[in-house]
């Protein structure tokens, strides 16, 4: 983490700056003007003064194409700048925070464990004392691994799931999610109450004595679940909406894009399905107390989740790291 400090109100000479400093802002070398970050008089970065859900998403879209994204607040709040540093990892963009007191700069320095890459700060004894512990902090955290950008792949590692218990849900709100195509037998939505582990809930593809069956659905649970969607993020299926692109499953990883016609919820009794895989990595969702609402077996074949008993194995994955808004991150991050 770098250390930014603004001289232009103190009027510092370079030759007394304190050791640590990397960057001066003295309005000559280092400046901003415009909106446009200077560094040595070169074009370094854009700057954005986040008041609003506006403004963030103008921050937002110009991650990946600037070298530096400046980012001042009119009211310091943590959140936006979360939500910026989880939507930077892995690209090239390295994102600074002016900041105004010695809070915010632990604040900005350890956000989602990652922090800023820069703090950036007027010329006062108690913030350069607060950015100097801050960034030795981060450098006896650091790790020389990199992460990549993520990709969703066209292929993914299915694994088995060890169910350890089934239990009475309760009522709650059931989502369908109804496609604008149509599913094939073997396909469903990988969906989890965890971030990290998924459940392959198949679609409606199996017809019933008593029901017929419904191709284009797939019945995914409850409203605080994760979907995988077509890009890698998740959502909550609370998030869904028509227009969005979901990863559509099959039951040797294969996948393919669907888009949601429509979301139909209703209230229908649950039932808790806790499971682990082959690592111990625990993971668990409701889904609907119903013959229609299917796993898959490790052979590929559909499975009714009111038969489901402890010890028996279903289709999951396992993703790795954390999430944040849906974007994975690598911070730790506990889920029960």
């Amino acid at each position: 983490m770098e250390i930014w400090l603004d001289v232009q109100s103190s009027k510092r000479g370079h030759e007394f700056l304190p050791e640590g400093i990397d960057t001066v802002i003295d309005g000559v070398g280092g400046r901003i003007e415009a909106n446009k970050l200077y560094i040595e008089n070169a074009l370094a970065g854009a700057v954005v003064h986040i008041d609003g859900k506006e403004s963030q998403d103008q921050a937002k879209a110009l991650i990946g194409s600037v070298n530096w994204l400046v980012l001042s607040f009119e009211s310091w709040s943590m959140i936006p700048l979360e939500n910026l540093i989880a939507a930077n990892e892995g690209t090239p963009t390295r994102i600074a925070a002016q900041l105004t007191t010695t809070a915010q700069i632990q604040g900005a320095a350890f956000a989602l464990e990652q922090g800023v890459d820069a703090v950036f700060i007027p010329d006062e004894a108690a913030m350069i004392e607060s950015a100097m512990i801050a960034k030795s902090q981060r450098l006896e955290r650091c790790d020389s691994s990199t992460s990549e950008p993520e990709v969703p792949p066209s292929v993914i590692n299915l694994e088995p799931l060890n169910i350890t218990s089934v239990e009475e849900g309760g009522i709650g709100e059931r989502y369908c999610i109804d496609f604008t195509s149509l599913l094939n037998v073997g396909e469903g939505m990988l969906v989890g109450s965890n971030a990290s582990s998924f459940m392959l809930v198949h679609g409606e593809t199996i017809p019933s004595e008593f029901v017929p069956s419904r191709p284009f659905r797939v019945n995914a649970g409850s409203p605080q679940s994760y979907a995988l969607m077509a890009d890698g993020t998740t959502k909550y299926l609370a998030e869904l909406q028509s227009g969005d692109s979901v990863t559509i499953t099959d039951r040797h990883g294969r996948m393919r894009q669907a888009v949601i016609g429509r979301l139909k919820v209703e209230q229908r009794p649950l039932l808790l399905f806790k499971w682990m895989n082959e690592n111990h990595k625990e993971g668990h969702m409701f889904l609907q107390q119903a013959e229609t609402v299917r796993a898959v077996d490790l052979m590929g074949n559909p499975l009714s989740v009111t038969s489901l008993v402890p010890g028996d194995r279903i289709l999951g994955w396992s993703d790795h790291g954390a999430r944040h808004i849906g974007v994975t991150i690598s911070s730790l991050v506990s889920e029960r």
